[in-house]
């Protein structure tokens, strides 16, 4: 039986490998798939790549976005629920502008 020999990377490494498979999760379909052929491009072996992808979706990171290192899951969360609420208040502003338009020409005298 051969043994494992763990090899420690840097965190640099590791934070560009994750970003690299991230943005291109989806060209290849799969968190292995990904794995499989970054890895190789940052002198990563592909196991130790997919447990730190697989990792990072579980912790919130988004296929083919920058990941947020230095946010907690609480500040995550928060900022996922900040940006939800600032779109839904832009289409609020855009009904009510709409609106506005409306009855604006609606109780225009020139329009009667």
């Amino acid at each position: 039986m051969v043994p494992i020999m763990s090899k420690r990377y840097p965190p640099e490494v590791r934070e560009k490998a994750v970003r690299l498979a991230l943005e291109r999760l989806d060209e290849y379909g799969s968190p292995y798939a990904a794995a499989q052929a970054i890895a190789p491009l940052v002198d990563v072996h592909y196991e130790t790549l997919r447990i730190w992808l697989k990792k990072a979706l579980a912790d919130g990171a988004r296929p083919g976005k920058q990941t947020s290192p230095g946010l907690s899951p609480a500040e995550r969360d928060e900022l996922q629920k900040l940006r939800k609420e600032n779109r839904d208040l832009k289409q609020a502003n855009e009904i009510l502008k709409l609106a506005s338009a409306f009855f604006a020409r609606e109780l225009d005298p020139r329009h009667r």
